[in-house]
């Protein structure tokens, strides 16, 4: 199964941030993810710049809203993220609960779905299977 862990922070987590020399973040995030390849469960992981580079697409209306950041309150943002292979929700709040957040910074952990929680006889679900498996064929080259 995998697991998306989204990094979420309080105003006073983003302030403490800014406080931390940033070799010292590094270092501890780049300890957290070796642990993670080293236990062979680390898929993916990205940090995210600045929500005032970002923009949001509002679907509200009939022609949708494009907004720049920063938008909403900062505990509604998310910093980054890792998606871990694991083999059950326990293995993920384990793995979640040891990263190198501090008082203020949060994870939500989801769970990523995967193509057993579509119904096989759909025709989409079947094309995505297929363009899932012409990628996996396109990177091993």
């Amino acid at each position: 199964m995998k697991y998306m862990l989204i990094m979420r922070a309080t105003d006073e987590a983003v302030e403490a941030y800014k406080e931390t020399p940033f070799g010292q973040v590094i270092e501890a995030m780049g300890k957290y993810n070796e642990s993670m390849i080293k236990a062979g469960v680390l898929a993916a992981g990205e940090g995210l710049t600045d929500a005032a580079e970002g923009f949001v697409v509002d679907f509200s209306a009939e022609t949708p809203l494009i907004t720049d950041g920063p938008y909403g309150e900062t505990k509604e943002l998310f910093n980054g993220f890792w998606i871990i292979e694991v083999s059950s929700r326990e293995e993920a709040a384990e793995w979640a609960s040891r990263a190198p957040l501090g008082p203020g910074s949060f994870l939500e952990v989801r769970r990523v779905t995967d193509m057993s929680d579509f119904p096989a006889d759909n025709e989409w679900i079947e094309k995505e299977a297929g363009w899932r498996e012409e990628q996996a064929q396109r990177a091993q080259q």
